[in-house]
């Protein structure tokens, strides 16, 4: 059985909401132009370099009223649940899950402003994405790792 104390609770819910700050920022500083170049962190593998994601998750065509409903209605549906963890103090599934309504809430908050969101982290080979995506990836699985390793998720 998994055994999550308060403070550690306290301290992943201090770590999501910082993260949440970070990628708020740094979005800002994209949209203000701050790095109009890429700014290499690792060599040219690894850069902060601005783009406007208008599609979902990998860039799957999926764009406009449609997917901001889509994705306001799973967002609120992620915090009806994240409630029930509350009220039944499941907190170490809490605490994944709020990584994972934050992310959602920081990008929604930004397709809804300029109907993209804003990426800015690229990995050369691979992908451009933001902060708020890594929270809502890691999130979500060690949400199904906690899930999964407690039986809730066992046939």
């Amino acid at each position: 059985m998994f055994t999550f104390k308060k403070n550690k609770t306290a301290i992943f819910l201090i770590i999501a909401v910082l993260f949440l700050i970070l990628d708020r920022f740094l979005k800002f500083l994209s949209i203000k132009g701050f790095y109009d170049e890429p700014v290499f962190l690792i060599k040219e593998f690894f850069s902060l370099n601005f783009a406007p994601n208008y599609y979902i998750a990998f860039s799957l065509p999926l764009s406009g009223k449609f997917l901001i409903i889509s994705i306001l209605l799973m967002v609120l549906t992620l915090i009806y649940y994240l409630l029930f963890l509350i009220k039944k103090q499941r907190s170490a599934e809490y605490a994944s899950l709020f990584f994972v309504v934050l992310g959602s809430i920081s990008n929604l908050a930004y397709r809804m402003n300029y109907g993209y969101v804003v990426d800015y982290l690229e990995l050369k080979y691979f992908t451009i994405f933001n902060i708020a995506d890594a929270m809502i990836v890691l999130g979500f699985i060690s949400l199904v790792a906690l899930l999964y390793f407690k039986g809730d998720l066992k046939s």
